[in-house]
């Protein structure tokens, strides 16, 4: 573990506060959560945000994710919260954010529909059961591809590879309903195994976990506070990152590079025209 706490970003400073009312409307509607992927990574070895990371997950397994929405988040200000639901208007993406409203987190891309918010956000990951079958579930990672490469084509994602784009232009072409059931598998509610295809999973392994690593908890701190994680956190990561507990290089440590701007005190809408105007090169990192 790594006891060097340091200094929060500004940006950081926001998530943080965003957690804490996610944290209070889940617990009094009694809804179960965890810190996910990089986030959990945090709490275990910063205790807190990894000094170089920019972003807040969470997880839930499905049925606790959809009680969240119905239940728990038309308790968040809306004048200070918007909830941007997976597959909702605006928001075609298999998973779901909760944005703050009046600032700005551009992402390295031109999104094809206007309207979708872009605040400051913290992702919120759904977690669906595993088929028993091992082939079955190999074809529940290829739906869930399917879904997302629609996804990603109709939010407007770029990318400079011809397979990516020859995929998504393909899959432009299926349905994604049938894709959709047949990933999410609602009738295998009490499998042994669970996913996380729908965070946007490149690899079937490390998206792949035990089920009771989802609903068996600890509380661990994180920054100020104590927050849900795993009580499996050492299983969970390793199959995430390896060991985990070897810091990067020095030249590795730094913000991802899919946020291109952050401005905290300004909403994203000042910046829709020159975001539209921009060339995919043109994109360079700026926080205010």
């Amino acid at each position: 573990m790594v006891n060097d706490r340091h200094t929060r970003s500004g940006h950081q400073e926001m998530l943080y506060a965003m957690l804490e009312d996610l944290d209070r409307v889940c617990r009094a509607h009694g809804i179960r959560y965890q810190l996910f992927a990089g986030t959990l990574l945090g709490a275990v070895r910063h205790k807190g945000f990894i000094p170089w990371d920019d972003d807040l997950d969470i997880v839930m397994l499905r049925p606790e994710y959809e009680r969240f929405f119905e239940e728990a988040a038309p308790d968040l200000d809306p004048e200070k919260y918007y909830v941007q639901r997976e597959f909702s208007e605006h928001w075609p993406m298999q998973f779901s954010k909760l944005r703050r409203n009046g600032t700005a987190c551009l992402e390295k891309y031109h999104p094809k529909d206007a309207g979708q918010h872009q605040g400051v956000y913290i992702d919120i990951f759904p977690c669906d059961p595993l088929a028993e079958n091992p082939v079955v579930r190999n074809l529940q990672f290829l739906a869930a591809k399917v879904v997302i490469a629609k996804a990603l084509d109709t939010r407007g994602y770029e990318t400079g590879s011809l397979l990516k784009k020859g995929f998504m232009a393909f899959c432009r072409l299926l349905p994604r309903e049938p894709f959709l059931r047949f990933a999410v598998r609602r009738k295998d509610e009490a499998s042994r195994l669970v996913h996380t295809f729908f965070g946007a999973a490149r690899t079937y392994r490390k998206n792949v976990f035990e089920r009771k690593w989802l609903t068996e908890s600890v509380m661990l701190p994180f920054e100020e506070g104590k927050y849900p994680v795993p009580a499996h956190y050492d299983k969970m990561l390793h199959r995430m990152y390896g060991d985990y507990r070897i810091l990067p290089d020095p030249q590795k440590r730094k913000m991802k590079e899919h946020t291109v701007l952050v401005d905290l005190a300004h909403s994203y809408t000042e910046y829709l025209g020159r975001q539209q105007a921009m060339k995919f090169s043109d994109f360079t990192r700026s926080i205010r």
